[in-house]
């Protein structure tokens, strides 16, 4: 582990890329049929996670790829808005 590198995105890296991806699939299924605010709340939580990973891996991603990023945490954002109004 290099100096600079924090446990916390070791940890990030070495996570079962499967199981993350259900896992998220999960809470976003469950926000989008939970009714209301407590599936607003699910998918606002979920994109503050994505929020913190985008920040975090910033530096090391392409333009490609971080305009990707944003326009999707601001697609979850929308509907996330959405379903609590």
């Amino acid at each position: 582990m290099e100096p600079t590198q924090s446990p916390l995105l070791v940890r990030l890296a070495r996570a079962n890329p499967t199981g993350v991806f259900l896992a998220a699939l999960v809470v976003v299924l469950a926000g989008l049929f939970a009714p209301g605010i407590i599936g607003g709340a699910l998918l606002l939580a979920l994109a503050v996670g994505l929020g913190a990973l985008l920040v975090t891996t910033w530096p090391v991603q392409t333009p490609i790829t971080r305009a990707v990023r944003l326009v999707l945490l601001g697609l979850l954002v929308a509907v996330a808005l959405i379903k609590i109004l």
